[in-house]
């Protein structure tokens, strides 16, 4: 008889967006005329850069030859693709990071889902709320989580990221042993300033606590003062590890490509108390359980980094950020409270009149056709908010500020 992880079963039954998939689609069956336009799952709409392309027709192109061609790749990844990473996402800003420590991967989805395999199932974790769900299933589906209540779990400690707080997390009101950090913040789209992050570099150094920091948007920072890796702080390749994505930096939702660095330096421990690497933990995990991004995935990463490259991201990332300008100035004319954009390519508004965040998701889709994601299904904390996102296409987009504007005024 083959017994199941029960700790699955403690989920709820569904993810958020296969909750939001089902209404949405269950809207259009009912009403197939009506055009629906999704601000709700942040998949990007423009093409591929034109030099990741090239890059990867050449990739197919030296796969079909057989003094080029590549079978199983390195297990941390190709050293063209690390040495381009650690170049330009770090030394570029004053930061040394070794080549061993720069794991490539299909995307930080699953590598946040992932990395819990090396940390023991006993280990208390703390989470800013609302929050990027896939941190707090991932860690229940081990049984870190205990018991989910009232849309809380029981040994996760939360950390309330609200207005009320101008959405700077104040430290946990217990010691955790794993911290989750997404800046810029996914759902929020807020950030924070490098003496902000400095606050919790020091309670991990203080308390031997492991920061997961999710710098997937750092792309998007346009604000000087805001650091784009947590390692921009003295002491943080101690206790932190990062991951990275090219998906909406690059548009590889459907390509799959992204990054993990895990310093030599960082330790956890033993229940004797011994110090040990978990750079050296998860590079054993990954050659077990993981057989790398593809050499084309590889070389279009690789392209993102050439001067043709750079040009072609930095459009991307402004087209983006001009949509979320367009859907902040429409909901301020709308007088609706909005939040995030300025550096992130997410808008966290408040629901109108106290409305729960289900109730103003179904009132915006079936009044307006307009899909977001309601703010409850991030947290606790998400109650009584929205989130919409910019990655819509910019027609769309200057169609759905309309919309809401004739709704709205």
């Amino acid at each position: 008889m083959a017994l199941i992880n029960e700790h699955f079963l403690k989920l709820p039954n569904n993810y958020l967006f296969s909750d939001i998939a089902k209404k949405v689609n269950s809207f259009k069956v009912i009403h197939p005329k009506k055009k629906v336009i999704s601000l709700g799952i942040g998949d990007v709409t423009q093409p591929l850069p034109e030099a990741v392309r090239t890059a990867m027709y050449k990739a197919v192109d030296d796969l079909g030859k057989k003094e080029t061609f590549h079978g199983y790749g390195p297990d941390q990844g190709y050293p063209f693709l690390i040495d381009a990473i650690i170049k330009h996402d770090y030394a570029a800003r004053g930061i040394v990071i070794e080549p061993s420590e720069v794991f490539v991967s299909d995307g930080a989805k699953s590598d946040t889902g992932n990395i819990g395999d090396i940390l023991r199932h006993d280990n208390s974790i703390g989470v800013t709320d609302p929050v990027y769900p896939v941190y707090i299933d991932s860690n229940a589906m081990v049984g870190r989580t205990g018991i989910l209540d009232s849309g809380k779990w029981s040994n996760v400690v939360y950390i309330p990221c609200t207005a009320e707080n101008n959405f700077i997390p104040d430290l946990p009101s217990r010691r955790v042993d794993i911290l989750y950090l997404c800046y810029p913040n996914n759902p929020t789209g807020t950030t924070l300033t490098k003496n902000e992050l400095k606050k919790w570099v020091n309670y991990a150094l203080a308390n031997d606590v492991i920061i997961m920091y999710d710098a997937a948007y750092e792309a998007y920072i346009q604000d000087p003062d805001i650091p784009h890796s947590i390692y921009e702080v003295k002491g943080a390749k101690k206790v932190a590890i990062e991951f990275r994505s090219f998906s909406k930096t690059a548009g590889f939702t459907g390509v799959r490509c992204g990054y993990t660095v895990v310093p030599k330096e960082l330790n956890g421990f033993t229940l004797e108390g011994e110090r040990v690497p978990l750079n050296r933990l998860w590079s054993r995990r990954q050659s077990t359980k993981f057989n790398g991004a593809s050499y084309i995935t590889q070389r279009g990463a690789e392209a993102i980094y050439s001067p043709e490259g750079k040009e072609q991201v930095k459009a991307l990332t402004d087209y983006y950020m001009t949509n979320v300008q367009l859907i902040r100035e429409g909901l301020a004319a709308c007088g609706i409270e909005a939040y995030g954009g300025e550096n992130a390519p997410y808008i966290w508004l408040k629901t109108p009149d106290g409305m729960s965040s289900w109730k103003f998701f179904e009132k915006l889709l079936y009044e307006t056709h307009i899909v977001g994601t309601p703010g409850v299904g991030f947290g606790p904390s998400g109650e009584g908010y929205l989130r919409l996102t910019a990655f819509g296409d910019r027609d769309d987009t200057l169609e759905a500020v309309a919309r809401l504007k004739r709704w709205l005024i």
